[in-house]
């Protein structure tokens, strides 16, 4: 009865903030052990790695979308919202998977914080959930502001990364788990009669061509102009070398053919798809599938944080792809593969998106210490610490907006 009476709501429009005593016993526990205080002097020194990677990442997607015509469509095609991770408000992060793997990433990231808290003996006043329109967003652990100001650069150091660096560990143990599922499977030999190769509509743009001949999202386009696609550039290749033309194209929709005769465009604007969508390749050799994917885990991790939903046909796991797999794991295995790459990308993305060095995130509380602690006066350090956060909001508003711009 008495924790319940310390539950308390906390109206921040339009946020609602409710303060818990939950999970401080537990805080208080696990920081006496002594695995916890190594892992705390770990995290001292970890979140300039975490920052690197996370700026040299969204360098690297600005790059792409400067050069890659077909990466900037695919992005306008996906829209805005999917940058959000939000389940039901991104169109590819499914709402069950990705309110599992959201909540445990919060709860991971500010359990980080609060353990790493009190093993140096910083009081934790309260935990609890971020509520907006009713709809649980996010979660906290309320450290105690004077305690924490008066603590050390290093506690500082430790207690700010223990949140990012706990997502990037369970990710990698996501990663690592997702690869045993992954290697559990046997592909079953496609049927005959059925195209070596196919292209996957994966989003279609409002207003363009694809939409006007009714090519659907989960459509696959088989040919273009009489000729089998056998590689996903040969969409984008035969659609120009008959710009003007009135061709067929063919395409699969929940299993039935359709073919149609269409006009293209005389001309088409540099860095303009012809069709206007979103693809992936599909091959009917599941085996090839399912190599090519193992064999990024150790060559390009990375890769793989490309969501099963908007690849379909290159991910074993994928609604499209599953059932022509079996596992030891039994029918499960889709279900088990899908959490833990859910539990994977969120992670990261919170992990290295809360290092990067802005005002209010976990990097920018650290380096605004780090950068108070050697200026000359505290003028000086908050100009810098706000200059900081400007240019790489800049940055990331820049690989966000790039696609709408520049075309």
């Amino acid at each position: 009865m008495e924790q319940q009476k310390r539950v308390r709501a906390e109206v921040k429009l339009p946020l609602i903030l409710i303060h818990t005593p939950f999970g401080l016993t537990f805080f208080d526990k696990v920081a006496k052990t002594s695995a916890a205080r190594a892992y705390a002097r770990l995290n001292t020194y970890i979140m300039p790695l975490i920052t690197t990677l996370a700026i040299f990442l969204i360098i690297g997607s600005l790059l792409v979308l400067f050069s890659n015509s077909a990466a900037r469509e695919g992005v306008r095609g996906a829209g805005p919202q999917a940058n959000l991770l939000i389940p039901g408000l991104n169109p590819y992060l499914p709402i069950t998977y990705g309110w599992v793997a959201l909540v445990v990433t919060i709860i991971i990231h500010e359990a980080g914080h609060g353990i790493v808290a009190r093993v140096h003996n910083i009081k934790v006043e309260s935990t609890g959930i971020v509520l907006i329109l009713g709809l649980p967003i996010g979660a906290f652990v309320n450290i105690e502001r004077d305690e924490l100001a008066r603590a050390s650069l290093k506690h500082k150091s430790a207690i700010m990364t223990a949140g990012p660096f706990n997502n990037m560990v369970l990710a990698g143990l996501s990663l690592l788990a997702l690869y045993l599922v992954v290697s559990t499977l046997t592909p079953i030999p496609p049927a005959p009669g059925i195209p070596k190769f196919a292209v996957m509509v994966v989003s279609v743009n409002e207003g363009s061509l694809a939409q006007s001949i009714g090519i659907t999202p989960g459509s696959t386009i088989v040919s273009v102009a009489g000729q089998q696609l056998q590689q996903l550039e040969d969409l984008s290749n035969i659609l120009r070398a008959h710009l003007g033309s009135t061709i067929p194209i063919t395409w699969q929709d929940h299993g039935k053919n359709i073919t149609k005769e269409v006009t293209l465009p005389p001309s088409v604007e540099q860095g303009h798809a012809v069709l206007g969508v979103g693809v992936t390749p599909v091959t009917s050799d599941p085996g090839v599938v399912l190599d090519r994917y193992k064999a990024a885990f150790s060559q390009n991790p990375l890769a793989i944080l490309l969501p099963p939903t908007m690849q379909q046909g290159s991910v074993p796991y994928s609604d499209l792809m599953a059932p022509k797999y079996v596992s030891t794991l039994g029918p499960a295995f889709p279900a088990i593969a899908n959490i833990l790459f859910w539990l994977w990308f969120i992670n990261f993305n919170v992990g290295i998106f809360n290092a990067l060095p802005i005002g209010p995130l976990d990097g920018g509380q650290l380096y605004g210490n780090i950068i108070e602690s050697k200026a000359r006066s505290k003028t000086i350090a908050k100009n810098a610490n706000t200059i900081l956060t400007v240019v790489m909001v800049i940055i990331v508003l820049a690989s966000l907006v790039l696609p709408y711009v520049f075309f």
